[in-house]
């Protein structure tokens, strides 16, 4: 068995600066949108590199759930540049595709295809190191051997898997996500709780992975509305540190369907795109019932409502708890209960059933569910999130 996790990380009001300590002679920056230089968060990263020496260059425009050719598009600027840094800043996804631009700079005759199969990445750090600094609370992809990238043309989400993409450098600076909007907070906040969940109940959860899954919950559960409501309060900073201890226990323990079940569907609708940590706040109460059906499992849902001050005469009870309490953060958060309260559009949704249902279950999370499913159960449970009608257990 394995436990890995960056070699530094960083952490703390200010601890972008920690930039300065970094060795080598080129970096690139990788980041998205418009957020990070408006924040001048991303001026502030190349300054500091070049304190440390560098030479920079950046690679700008990566777009949530970052594509394929996006992906390649910067692994060609690296193989021009050269360098021996990959420093990226933002939200999951310019981490996320930093990541497999990595890969495929240093491995330029590798496939797509080839890095899909999990663990199956052949050995980075032959030309670069990879820091990560993140800039919303959820994702934790600074700390995890996972990367996310999307076929827009097959409308599917690839989980990357591999102990190499795990960043050398994490950097958490809670100063970078103040100026989050609420529903990011919400949405990323609940990704980060599922997470913790996932990672907790996960068929390879270990005595490494279960101290650091209990405490994100109980930190997430406190913290997350205060973050949702004030930006400058005590929660935005929690929230921050939680995500990346939910990622340390999720990227050793891995995760379960709710995540399969959001790879998929993210992405399959014409009626609009599923935000990935809306679409686990939306599966994760309605999976926990149907997992509960696993006698392990609902002792283990039961221990987390135990350490959440949830009360009830038996475990079932105590499960059913901890689901209405995630029902509760979805609605002080915002967040539809239900695909269609989401505008899914029915005929559609019924239409695609069984593919989205299949390719769920062919999910790479969904091996270390507990409760093991099949397609025809996966429909069921798409049909419970859908309508929010409870899967019975």
């Amino acid at each position: 068995m394995r436990f890995t996790l960056p070699r530094d990380i960083y952490y703390g009001s200010g601890s972008l600066a920690d930039l300065k300590t970094l060795k080598g002679k080129r970096a690139i920056v990788v980041c998205g949108g418009h957020a990070m230089k408006a924040s001048g968060f991303l001026d502030k990263t190349i300054a500091y590199l070049k304190e440390a020496g560098m030479e920079v260059e950046t690679f700008e425009g990566v777009e949530p759930d970052p594509s394929i050719e996006t992906v390649m598009k910067g692994a060609e600027a690296m193989r021009k540049f050269q360098p021996d840094w990959i420093v990226a800043i933002g939200g999951g996804s310019p981490i996320d595709a930093a990541k497999a631009m990595w890969a495929f700079y240093e491995y330029p005759d590798t496939t797509f295809e080839a890095l899909c199969t999990p663990f199956n990445f052949p050995h980075l750090r032959t030309k670069a190191r990879f820091a990560a600094i993140p800039s919303t609370s959820g994702t934790a992809t600074e700390v995890t051997a996972f990367s996310v990238i999307t076929d827009y043309a097959k409308g599917i989400k690839y989980p990357l898997a591999d102990f190499e993409i795990t960043p050398d450098v994490a950097i958490v600076d809670p100063d970078i996500v103040r100026g989050l909007p609420a529903k990011q907070v919400a949405f990323t906040g609940m990704d980060a709780m599922t997470h913790a969940i996932e990672a907790y109940v996960s068929t390879l959860a270990t005595p490494f992975t279960d101290p650091l899954a209990l405490k994100a919950i109980k930190m997430i559960n406190t913290s997350l509305v205060n973050s949702y409501k004030n930006p400058n309060g005590k929660g935005r900073e929690d929230m921050h540190y939680a995500q990346c201890l939910a990622g340390m226990a999720f990227s050793n323990a891995l995760l379960g369907i709710v995540h399969s079940m959001a790879h998929k569907t993210g992405a399959a609708f014409s009626t609009g795109h599923i935000p990935h940590g809306c679409a686990n706040a939306m599966y994760l109460p309605h999976v926990i019932e149907y997992n509960a059906n696993n006698a392990v499992a609902l002792q283990r849902y039961a221990q987390i409502a135990q350490e959440l001050g949830i009360e009830g005469k038996d475990a079932r009870e105590q499960t059913q708890g901890l689901i209405d309490r995630l029902h509760e953060l979805n609605t002080l958060l915002g967040i539809p209960q239900s695909m269609q309260e989401f505008g899914v559009n029915e005929d559609e949704f019924k239409a695609k059933l069984k593919e989205i249902a299949h390719n769920a279950v062919g999910d790479a999370c969904t091996g270390s569910n507990p409760n093991p499913i099949d397609d025809a159960k996966m429909e069921e449970l798409f049909v419970c999130c859908y309508y929010n009608r409870p899967y019975k257990f």
